[in-house]
């Protein structure tokens, strides 16, 4: 089966016969859904800001769809792909490209260390916050890496992602007008503290489902998140002793969850909650990331 020379990956015609070139199919336990957006994929790009002399990393490319157009920049490109069918498919589509480098790897045991080498002996060296992500992130894997991401010592300079709509809104602060059709997205979970306390994020837009194969469930989104300046390890430590304590049973009530985790007496801990204006039988989900530095503050 001939393929064109240029193969334009966000045509369903070309991914299917690529597929069946290469005897596979799209792994539903890998979460592979490939986009078939041209403007999404650009979306990505131009929020990306990328420079001829940045590392971009790229987790999951898939057919290299979005790999080819990070390329286009002149920027480094290291794509990481867990699948080792797509792997040799990979080799077929980003043939010719000097510019990318294509490792296999699952990407949760990946980490940029102190020493700015980006994973375990692959030879990738970065320079201090040099680095951008650019990923359509695997659904099934997305709040894991999000949060891995966010806590490193040497985070990306900034991630540029497609993930799940619902996701999505809520690790962002959402707009009024999302507030108000949505009372769900004022609830935060652990997740959209964790974002909102390491990083400043916003949607760049939605993608419907329609403009994937195989099409997902629900529609996603792309989002932009950029790290704040490095948060003192101690702050760090201290706040999230205290949210992750309040989280530990998210149905139950916030004070209880504190006088189990904490080890700290109720009558001390509601005054602290009327000061701040927490209702007591108030759960997690239901304070503000503002109410959450002054309770860790408090305590």
């Amino acid at each position: 089966m001939k393929l064109p020379q240029h193969m334009d990956l966000t045509n369903k015609k070309i991914i299917k016969d690529l597929l069946k070139k290469h005897r596979t199919g799209p792994e539903k336990y890998l979460g592979q859904h490939f986009i078939l957006s041209k403007k999404a994929l650009a979306q990505m790009v131009a929020a990306a800001e990328i420079k001829k002399n940045d590392t971009i990393i790229e987790i999951g490319p898939g057919f290299g769809t979005l790999t080819q157009e990070l390329a286009k920049t002149g920027a480094k490109i290291t794509a990481i792909e867990k699948d080792p069918k797509m792997i040799n498919i990979l080799g077929e589509t980003l043939a010719g490209h000097k510019n990318i480098k294509i490792i296999q790897a699952d990407a949760r045991n990946l980490w940029v260390s102190e020493t700015y080498k980006f994973g375990d002996n692959l030879g990738i060296r970065i320079a201090k916050n040099k680095y951008k992500i650019v990923a359509n992130l695997p659904y099934n894997i997305a709040t894991f890496l999000i949060r891995q991401w966010l806590e490193l010592k040497n985070p990306p300079k900034l991630m540029v992602l497609m993930i799940q709509k619902e996701v999505a809104q809520r690790i962002c602060p959402p707009s009024l007008k999302l507030r108000r059709v949505n009372a769900k997205l004022l609830k935060l979970n652990l997740l959209s503290i964790s974002v909102q306390f390491f990083a400043d994020a916003k949607i760049i837009g939605y993608v419907p489902k329609e403009l994937f194969y195989p099409r997902p469930k629900v529609d996603a989104a792309i989002i932009k998140i950029v790290p704040k300046e490095k948060i003192p390890e101690k702050t760090r430590k201290a706040f999230f002793a205290v949210v992750k304590a309040g989280f530990s049973h998210p149905r139950k009530q916030l004070v209880g969850n504190l006088v189990k985790k904490l080890n700290l007496p109720k009558e001390k801990l509601l005054p602290i909650f009327q000061d701040l204006d927490i209702p007591e039988r108030a759960r997690a989900e239901n304070l503000s990331l503002e109410q959450w530095f002054s309770l860790a503050d408090s305590l």
